[in-house]
C-alpha cells in the first residue's frame, strides 16, 4: 500500500519516504480509534520498508504533535467496566500500542520525527521511537502523568533511559514540569532545533540527506546504538495496570474530564 488515509492520520510513500501525518482534533489524543490506524500504518511500514529509505511522523495540526493519551476514553473504561476487566482492558491496550512502537522502534530505515508545539506523554513517547526528532523552536515537551498517578505507559520510561541521562529522566518524570525545544536540544534529546513551522522541511531535507548512504550500513548502525530495551517496557506496562487501581488516578482522570480548559493537557 502506497498510501492511506484514516480517521486520525493518513501516510503516503512518495520517493523513498514514506510520511505519516496525524490530523485527529483536538491534538492528536491516542486512544483506540488512532491506535487501529497506527495498526495499519505498522503493517505497512513493514511492507514497504524495501522501498523506502526513511520515515517521517508529523503533525497537520496547529495545537502541536501529540497531547498524548486519550484520556476522556481512559476514563470511560474505567467507569464503564468493573475494576478487574477495566485493568484487562488497559493491558491490552498497552500491548497493542507497545507492538506498534517497537515496530516502529526496530524499523530498517530511518524515522524522523518532526515535532511543533504540544508533544506530550503519549505524543513524547511516539517521537522517542523516532530515530531522530527535528523540533519547531515552539514545541514542548512533557509527562504530565504524574498528575494523574500514572507513569507514561507507551515505552517512555525505559527509551528515555536508553537515550538520556537518569537525571533529566527523574526531572521529566517527576516534576512534571515541560521542556522547551531548546533545553530538549541541550540534553541530547533532539538532534535539530529550526524556526517555528519549519520542523517537516528540515525532516523532508533529512530524509533526503539520508538516500546518499548505503541502507545496510545505516540498519546495522541503527541496531548496534539503538537496542530495543523489552524487559523494561514490559516492566513498565505492568507497573501502569498497577497503578491503574489506585484511588489518585480514578480523581486525576475526573478533574481533567471534568476541566473547562481549552488545553487541559497543559500541566
Amino acid at each position: 500500500m502506497k498510501e492511506f488515509q484514516g480517521k486520525s492520520l493518513s501516510w503516503e510513500l512518495r520517493d523513498g519516504v514514506l510520511e505519516l501525518a496525524l490530523h485527529r482534533e483536538p491534538c492528536n489524543e491516542i486512544g483506540s480509534v488512532t491506535l487501529e490506524d497506527l495498526e495499519k500504518f505498522a503493517t505497512a511500514l513493514q511492507t514497504v520498508e524495501g522501498e523506502a529509505h526513511a520515515a517521517i511522523i508529523y503533525s497537520s495540526l496547529k495545537c502541536g504533535f501529540s497531547a498524548g493519551a486519550d484520556l476522556r476514553e481512559l476514563y470511560r473504561r474505567s467507569h464503564e467496566m468493573d475494576g478487574k476487566s477495566a485493568v484487562e482492558g488497559v493491558r491490552e491496550f498497552l500491548e497493542r500500542t507497545h507492538r506498534v512502537m517497537n515496530i516502529i522502534d526496530g524499523a530498517s530505515l530511518t524515522t524522523i520525527a518532526a515535532v511543533h508545539g504540544v508533544t506530550f506523554g503519549g505524543g513524547f513517547e511516539l517521537a522517542l521511537v523516532c530515530d531522530l526528532i527535528i523540533a519547531d523552536k515552539m514545541a514542548r515537551f512533557c509527562f504530565p502523568e504524574l498528575r494523574l498517578g500514572l507513569i507514561p505507559g507507551f515505552g517512555g520510561i525505559p527509551r528515555l533511559k536508553r537515550d538520556l541521562g537518569n537525571a533529566v529522566v527523574r526531572d521529566l518524570l517527576l516534576t512534571g514540569r515541560s521542556f522547551n525545544a531548546t533545553k530538549a536540544q541541550q540534553i541530547g534529546l533532539v538532534s535539530q532545533v529550526v524556526g517555528e513551522g519549519e520542523s517537516l522541511r528540515a525532516a523532508r531535507a533529512t530524509a533526503a540527506q539520508l538516500k546518499k548512504f548505503d541502507r545496510q550500513t545505516a540498519m546495522t548502525a541503527k541496531q548496534f546504538i539503538k537496542p530495543i530495551p523489552y524487559d523494561d517496557l514490559k516492566m513498565e506496562i505492568d507497573l501502569f495496570c498497577e497503578l491503574y487501581m489506585q484511588p489518585a488516578v480514578e480523581e486525576g482522570l475526573r478533574k481533567f474530564v471534568e476541566s473547562s480548559d481549552a488545553q487541559p493537557y497543559l500541566p
